[in-house]
């Protein structure tokens, strides 16, 4: 693992307060687009000039639009990427040009901000009801790395970079970041990812289970949509189900997997969809799942 040049993300974070003045997005623009086609949402982060780091706005609008694709019947699967050389480099924090300092934080400050932004953010990614794919475009770093791997399928362009940079900056990683990484590359590779901060290119992700598949940049688009329109088209509740079953696995006892395994199955059951693969099973033919 090599070290990733900081002066990039810094110079591009100095552009975007420049252009957008500290934090917030540039007027008139929208810096989190998304749309809906074919069952698909697609969440775009649009701030390329600042590598797509995400003010506390853009944060609380991810959070709406993924607890909306969750409740929304019509939406069956999520696909989170972002435009320019950068998925999301952290959290950008900057005061807004001539704007006062931030009072000293009293006590419970820092830690109610992280429970209601980024743990709140990478909550809505987890305990979304629908497949959540992230398309990985560019450098991950931080928070942005969080939200990538709390996604239930990472693809990475082969230009894409995870890195997990709170050390570099004295800090302890928060959004979930220990959870995430010692569950997807056990506790001593978290470690090492953690205290050393090194940058971690897509074919290094891949190997250590942090993405699902790598593929040239210019694919990933196309890759990303093979993905999503194949999960578009499955038993969208039983995704869900299947879903808090794993995310569950590693935080429960064997007895308790099971019971909540047959929980599941028996809810699942009821579901139009598994009683439409059971027909299409009899039938010899191809299901068509609705979603239901």
């Amino acid at each position: 693992m090599s070290q990733v040049p900081e002066r990039g993300i810094e110079e591009a974070a100095a552009r975007s307060a420049s252009l957008t003045g500290g934090g917030a997005g540039r007027v008139g623009r929208e810096t989190v687009r998304h749309e809906h086609s074919g069952g698909i949402t697609w969440i775009t982060l649009d701030r390329p000039e600042a590598l797509n780091a995400i003010d506390a706005a853009q944060r609380d609008r991810l959070i709406s639009l993924l607890r909306q694709a969750s409740a929304d019947p019509q939406t069956r699967v999520v696909v989170l990427t972002a435009t320019g050389r950068g998925f999301c480099t952290g959290a950008d924090l900057r005061p807004k040009p001539g704007s006062a300092p931030p009072p000293a934080p009293g006590p419970g400050d820092v830690a109610r901000t992280i429970r209601d932004g980024a743990q709140a953010l990478i909550a809505a990614v987890l305990d979304c009801e629908k497949p959540v794919i992230a398309a990985v475009n560019g450098i991950a770093a931080g928070i942005g790395a969080h939200l990538a791997l709390a996604c239930d399928l990472v693809i990475a362009a082969e230009s894409a970079t995870f890195i997990e940079i709170f050390a570099r900056r004295g800090l302890v990683p928060d959004g979930g970041g220990a959870y995430l990484l010692a569950r997807l590359v056990g506790v001593h590779k978290a470690k090492e990812l953690i205290y050393f901060a090194d940058d971690v290119p897509a074919v290094e992700a891949l190997a250590l289970g942090l993405a699902n598949r790598v593929v040239p940049d210019a694919g990933l688009e196309k890759a990303a949509r093979e993905w999503a329109e194949r999960l578009a088209v499955g038993p969208t509740r039983a995704f869900a189900l299947a879903k808090n079953l794993v995310n569950r696995a590693l935080e429960v006892d064997r007895a308790t997997a099971f019971r909540e395994e047959a929980d599941a199955v028996e809810l699942n059951t009821a579901t139009a969809d598994a009683k439409e693969g059971m027909r299409a099973f009899t039938e010899r033919r191809p299901p068509e799942f609705t979603g239901r």
